[in-house]
């Protein structure tokens, strides 16, 4: 086995791939030492390689087995659980330069992309073809489809059109030996199998690299958007609004919260004219077409109404309905500027949507924290964000508190710890006492299997 050192890592690594996609010096070590994550640990990696195709994945897994070196698998770093931080011994494989979208089949309606293709791109460029990728994570300008499937991203629109898993038709995958498999199909149809394709959408790069994408599309046209607006006088009318339109058996594109602390921020910001004397904004998206639409829209400004929204309002023009949604993508970074953000990312019934916002008030008085709330709503998936004054060490210590605390809620309710940014490290507690010690095993004996030597992303998922 090769002795570890950073000159031996640089100097087998150089040989393999070339000094135009090795970085060893420490400012490039730090900057792909983690993601978006907040205090979530991190070790700087001993080098990182620039892939630029499936070739370079293998060399450099292959290598990494070799010399007992682990590999941590990285997107845009756009993550906010830790997903994608370097631990000890270990190099991160960036797959960012693999960023072209090799395929759009317009009959089958499906694509193949690299996994550094950004979200918002492969958008852009099956649009041009009249079809439509419908996961839109709120990075979807930043974040990547590989990241995306690490995760099994969801976003504004999975309320109504699904996550990224229902959406990936194959895979190529580098094993943890450096094997190269191709997972899944590209027909409408096809059960041969244990849905291995299934398995490694969400999966967190454990069980492999992906370095090829195939997704279905829909068509782009159809579609006839208005948006159903409304303001709350309190968080927990919202998620009044929220749990009547789930019974009333209503299925939006879309359905978001924004709250009084992230309007603020936001418009401070951005300057989008958005009201800062409401507790919270609740935005729905139609798109049924013609009159089904309109009478969708009616029912849900009477859901709004009669749970106490005031100036519920339509709106058609999409330029205004993209105003207002952008609100909702931009209240990360807005909040970003306050301070250091603690991201959760809880999922609950819908029915509980109300509830779990209560609690999550409560824990931020009981902790003496701001929480901003932003939520896909529609399918009871919340974003607390825990602001803490940077350097301040008793803020961050009672942020913590705050992050367990609403875990617990979460579970107790019914829900899930993670609904799309992936457990990564932030979320190792939560998981396990979600999923317990029988399923737990079962996870790690699918681990077992496909990576024995514990060569891929040591430490996250479970």
């Amino acid at each position: 086995m090769t002795t570890i050192t950073p000159d031996s890592v640089t100097t087998a690594l150089q040989h393999l791939l070339g000094d135009d996609r090795v970085l060893t010096g420490s400012d490039d070590l730090d900057r792909y030492s983690h993601d978006d994550a907040e205090w979530a640990p991190f070790v700087p990696p001993l080098a990182v390689v620039l892939a630029r195709s499936t070739e370079d994945v293998v060399a450099a897994v292959r290598w990494a087995v070799s010399a007992g070196v682990r590999v941590v698998p990285r997107g845009a770093g756009t993550g906010l659980s830790g997903g994608a931080n370097a631990m000890a011994d270990s190099i991160v494989v960036s797959l960012e330069r693999m960023d072209r979208v090799l395929e759009v089949n317009t009959d089958e309606r499906y694509a193949v992309t690299e996994p550094g293709v950004i979200n918002d791109t492969l958008r852009a460029v099956v649009a041009e073809h009249g079809l439509w990728y419908p996961p839109d994570p709120a990075s979807s300008a930043i974040s990547t489809i590989g990241g995306n499937v690490a995760t099994n991203a969801g976003g504004i629109c999975c309320v109504k059109y699904g996550v990224t898993r229902d959406y990936v038709l194959g895979l190529t995958v580098v094993l943890a030996d450096g094997s190269i498999v191709e997972l899944g199909r590209k027909t409408a149809k096809g059960v041969a199998g244990y849905d291995l394709t299934g398995l490694m959408v969400g999966s967190e790069g454990t069980l492999g690299i992906v370095t090829s994408v195939t997704v279905q599309l829909l068509p782009l046209a159809g579609r006839d958007e208005r948006a159903v607006i409304g303001f709350f006088p309190s968080l927990a009318a919202a998620g009044d609004a929220v749990a009547a339109v789930s019974r009333a058996g209503i299925v939006p594109a879309a359905l978001e919260i924004v709250d009084h602390t992230c309007l603020v921020a936001v418009d401070d910001w951005m300057h989008l004219g958005l009201p800062s004397s409401v507790e919270a904004l609740l935005l729905s998206r139609i798109d049924e077409a013609g009159a089904a639409g309109d009478a969708i829209a009616d029912r849900v400004e009477a859901i709004f109404t009669d749970a106490g929204g005031t100036d519920v309002e339509r709106a058609t023009d999409h330029d205004e309905i993209d105003r207002l949604f952008q609100a909702r993508r931009l209240a990360y970074p807005a909040l970003e500027r306050l301070g250091p953000v603690l991201t959760e990312d809880i999922c609950v019934p819908r029915g509980a949507v109300p509830e779990m916002l209560r609690r999550i008030q409560a824990t931020a008085r009981a902790n003496d924290v701001t929480i901003a709330n932003i939520a896909h709503a529609g399918d009871g998936n919340l974003h607390p964000l825990i602001i803490a004054p940077e350097g301040d060490s008793a803020a961050k210590d009672r942020a913590e508190v705050a992050f367990d605390a609403i875990v617990a809620d979460c579970l107790a309710l019914g829900g899930t710890v993670t609904g799309e940014h992936g457990v990564g490290l932030l979320k190792l507690p939560g998981v396990r006492a979600e999923l317990g010690p029988r399923v737990l095993a079962m996870h790690r004996a699918v681990k077992d299997a496909l990576d024995p030597a514990g060569t891929l992303n040591p430490g996250k998922a479970f």
